[in-house]
């Protein structure tokens, strides 16, 4: 860890502490306790407050509508809720926003994931008209930066790749970033968030979804909320579906796990997909960037920590060779 990174590490664990701690009472706390450490975002944990540190290069007005998207009322019981943070003595080279502490889905136990509350909570978030004018869904921005991440780790230079010239020796020795790159270099354009997404007015859409976006408010028993709104606004829905359809269709997510979100997500109303019959079509696009997404970041994960992909990373670049094959409308079908 970087002195930077020590030093923001310990502004929000005093932060938090300093919240979650009663005044004038003897601190028998425990150290905070770091729950991310990434440059898009630090989070550290203190008592029941948690203190969330954004990238240094964070939109700070998106950002701000966001936080007040997620403390909306028509955003109760969807969305957690931020906590009101103090404002700063002086502007901070990252902005920090302040969260209760929930209890997130407990990674060792599959057979209880909250597929259907998922599926529920992400149908009701599409539905919601949005109280105020918000920035577009990060969510293909989110995918480029992935794939840049990998270009950057692996030093592949895009422009020899994609125009079929560079060292070709050394691509031919990585067949996985080929493959990646095929499956890229086949998404739209608003896919690559190149070009907006082909969507009239669109929904409001996390844009981030995942289960580790899930947690229970009030610990340890609450509702199930959706957190971390860094990348949500305005977009295509089918995109939140897309993580989960990419697994399914990668032979990670189980079919009767599919069915569940699924349905849950057709009964409540969802607009993403047509309330019954077949749901790739929609899904399809969403899908695909997201098995790339996955892929790209599992080859950067790789190349930094030394090491070969493990089964389920390499199942999602398999998938990306797979896709990358095939006409779009066949690109990501059930997994057989």
């Amino acid at each position: 860890m970087t002195t930077t990174q020590t030093s923001v590490v310990h502004d929000l664990g005093t932060l938090a502490h300093r919240l979650s701690h009663p005044a004038r009472t003897p601190c028998v706390c425990e150290p905070p306790q770091v729950l991310a450490d990434r440059p898009d975002g630090t989070v550290v944990r203190s008592g029941a407050i948690v203190a969330k540190a954004h990238a240094a290069d964070t939109d700070r007005e998106a950002l701000a509508a966001r936080i007040a998207l997620a403390a909306a009322p028509q955003l109760a019981g969807i969305l957690l809720p931020p906590l009101p943070a103090p404002a700063p003595a002086a502007p901070t080279a990252r902005p920090v926003t302040l969260w209760p502490l929930g209890a997130p889905v407990d990674p060792t136990d599959p057979g209880a994931a909250p597929w259907a509350e998922a599926a529920d909570l992400l149908a009701r978030l599409h539905r919601t008209k949005p109280p105020f004018p918000l920035p577009p869904m990060r969510g293909p921005a989110k995918a480029a930066r992935a794939v840049a991440r990998m270009r950057a780790a692996l030093r592949v230079d895009a422009t020899a790749v994609s125009c079929g010239t560079g060292d070709a020796a050394t691509l031919r020795r990585d067949p996985a970033t080929l493959s990646v790159l095929a499956g890229w270099r086949a998404l739209p354009a608003w896919a690559r968030g190149e070009v907006p997404a082909p969507v009239r007015g669109g929904s409001l859409c996390h844009g981030d979804l995942h289960l580790g976006q899930l947690v229970r408010h009030p610990a340890p028993d609450g509702p199930w909320l959706l957190i971390d709104v860094d990348d949500a606004g305005m977009g295509e829905p089918a995109w939140d579906l897309g993580r989960p359809a990419a697994w399914y269709a990668a032979g990670l997510l189980a079919p009767e796990d599919w069915s569940t979100f699924l349905d849950a997500y057709r009964s409540a109303e969802g607009p993403a997909v047509p309330a019954d019959g077949d749901p790739w079509p929609a899904l399809d696009v969403p899908a695909r960037a997201l098995t790339v997404q996955t892929a790209a970041v599992a080859l950067a994960k790789c190349a930094a920590e030394q090491r070969d992909p493990d089964e389920h990373e390499q199942l999602m670049i398999e998938s990306c060779a797979r896709i990358a094959t095939l006409p779009p409308e066949l690109a990501t079908g059930p997994a057989s």
